[in-house]
């Protein structure tokens, strides 16, 4: 027997109405997770991954931008695990083995051991396999195209994405030449509306760096040069590279494990990572300004270098806890959107 009731219409004719028992619940809204840039910071996806799960909450759309293309193409491919295992394992001298200095090359970092770890894992996985949908952000060089790649190679992709300039080599992807994705969408948020994503969630790495950013008035003066010993020092420092240790000496640099005396410029390193990251934070605040996520989620991560890849524990950490006090948000939008 039926439970649905019946009505008679103006028109005399009978009709049904489904009863509150048999009306169908609100499909629930795709909801996208983008996952931004930010070098060693971007272990903290990891922890937000891990809160999102734990509540129950799955991404259906994610799109990663350089680190966070990273850590999204491990989580689809089911491999969340072991890097975060490598993460947590991370000191300084392992870092020193994983860094292959290239100095012939169109960056100083050749890149094909970390290809390699990767490979350990990942290796065969293509992107459409993953069963839900994701998107590498890169950049073509020449063009300044922003490139999604939702297809092919999954190891590909994610190497493209976190090519950064200068430090890695360009990646060629279908007769690109691809960089990181960051310099054109560093908090891929447009890459989930794209792709269909009705709520969507965004993990900014620099709100806590970059995020109160302002003009300041300041006279030009240079200040007094640095010391002649300093300077001493830092020519002695160039001769011995030049004289046979140039890659362990970059390798150094990295590391943070070159002296400098106070008032000294910032190593090599720290200006190019400084640079692109001050960019990349311009460019996503113009971006998030015109299309914002609607929920976004800022980890305090200020305390950590964008090369301190040993201190991933910190990272997870806050990113965990960052997102863990907005699962009840991300439930009411979804509610609220259903």
């Amino acid at each position: 027997m039926s439970i649905a009731r019946r009505f008679r219409g103006p028109d005399g004719t009978g009709s049904t109405i489904p009863s509150p028992e048999t009306e169908k619940k609100p499909e629930r809204p795709l909801l996208g997770l983008a996952l931004g840039g930010g070098a060693a910071r971007g272990w903290a996806h990891i922890g937000v991954l891990r809160a999102l799960s734990e509540a129950g909450i799955e991404p259906d759309i994610v799109a990663g931008t350089s680190i966070g293309a990273v850590v999204g193409g491990c989580h689809l491919g089911g491999k969340l695990d072991a890097l975060e295992a490598f993460a947590r394992d991370l000191t300084k001298r392992r870092i020193f083995g994983l860094l292959d200095v290239s100095l012939g090359g169109s960056g100083l970092i050749n890149g094909e051991r970390l290809n390699d770890l990767f490979a350990t894992h990942l290796d065969g996985i293509k992107v459409e396999d993953l069963g839900r949908t994701f998107v590498c952000v890169a950049t073509e060089l020449g063009t300044g195209h922003e490139i999604w790649l939702n297809r092919g190679r999954l190891i590909d992709a994610m190497r493209a994405s976190y090519a950064l300039p200068g430090i890695f080599q360009p990646v060629r992807v279908n007769h690109r030449w691809l960089v990181d994705g960051a310099l054109v969408n560093p908090v891929p948020v447009s890459v989930c509306r794209a792709f269909g994503a009705r709520v969507v969630v965004a993990v900014n790495l620099h709100t806590d760096v970059f995020g109160r950013g302002t003009v300041i008035y300041q006279d030009a003066e240079i200040e007094p040069p640095i010391t002649s010993d300093t300077t001493s020092a830092s020519d002695d420092a160039g001769l011995a590279a030049i004289a046979g240790g140039t890659k362990r000496f970059i390798r150094r640099q990295f590391l943070g494990q070159a002296s400098a005396s106070p008032g000294s410029p910032p190593g090599i390193p720290t200006v190019m990572f400084d640079a692109f990251n001050i960019i990349q934070d311009r460019i996503a605040r113009s971006r998030l300004a015109g299309d914002p996520p609607d929920l976004m989620l800022g980890p305090k991560l200020g305390n950590i270098g964008l090369f301190e890849f040993h201190r991933a524990t910190e990272a997870i950490d806050a990113g965990y806890e960052a997102t863990r006090r907005a699962v009840g948000e991300i439930a009411d939008l979804m509610l609220a959107l259903a």
